[in-house]
């Protein structure tokens, strides 16, 4: 029933203007807003809809994966303008993953929300 339709995924912040500004300055990403909801335009034309929620708490896992080429470059330069890698017990000086699988860095936007940037295959 649902093959041919198209989806998206969704998670809820506590600040609309703060996660605008942090994914369309900090972030560099295209976001409109409507209806007091922002949407983040990505490449591979799949939207993400972030929604206002009174009593917001943020997920404990990542509700957004960026792929990235190189994880250590991309660490570097979102450093640069900001943002702070979680300093997990497993992941280096960076915050970099090495322990296995795909090189992974975790950080948090405004709300709290986890992301990461992890490279690809």
């Amino acid at each position: 029933m649902l093959e041919n339709c198209r989806a998206f995924s969704g998670f809820s912040t506590d600040d609309i203007p703060a996660a605008r500004a942090f994914y369309a300055e900090t972030l560099g990403l295209s976001v409109t807003e409507a209806n007091g909801m922002l949407t983040l335009h990505t490449a591979g034309g799949r939207d993400t809809l972030i929604y206002p929620k009174q009593g917001h708490v943020p997920a404990t896992f990542t509700v957004l994966n960026f792929v990235v080429d190189d994880v250590e470059a991309a660490v570097d330069e979102l450093t640069d303008r900001g943002v702070s890698f979680e300093k997990y017990d497993f992941v280096d000086e960076k915050g970099v993953n090495r322990q296995g699988g795909p090189l992974i860095a975790w950080f948090t936007d405004p709300g709290g929300n986890i992301l990461s940037v992890i490279a690809h295959d």
